[in-house]
């Protein structure tokens, strides 16, 4: 998952500013990428990623669980994120039963919201 500061209701607006609280995920079959720390600013010049959630399971579905769990605690305070995004993919009925096209996103979760 990118973990980018990016308001998606918005269209995926970026959103610039300070990161407040940084508490990234972890426990087993998580890893996080990033160059993030409490105090970090986003600037509003350059690519918005701020991490990369990386998770893993014996099967789609512990790895689908690792990744509900994940998302809800990873932490970034005081500034927008796709975190809330990919957590609605993951409630989706179309994607839990594996029933994802390339026009997923704009045809299953934009157009739900």
């Amino acid at each position: 998952f990118r973990i980018n500061a990016e308001n998606w209701k918005k269209g995926f607006m970026p959103c610039p500013g300070e990161v407040r609280l940084y508490l990234p995920a972890g426990g087993p079959g998580v890893r996080v990428d990033s160059h993030m720390y409490q105090g970090y600013k986003v600037p509003p010049t350059y690519d918005s990623l701020l991490a990369k959630l990386i998770v893993w399971g014996n099967d789609r579905e512990e790895a689908i669980a690792r990744a509900k769990r994940a998302l809800s605690e990873f932490v970034v305070g005081d500034i927008d994120t796709v975190i809330p995004f990919h957590q609605i993919v993951l409630e989706n009925e179309y994607f839990l039963r594996g029933d994802v096209q390339t026009n997923f996103i704009p045809k299953r979760i934009l157009m739900e919201e």
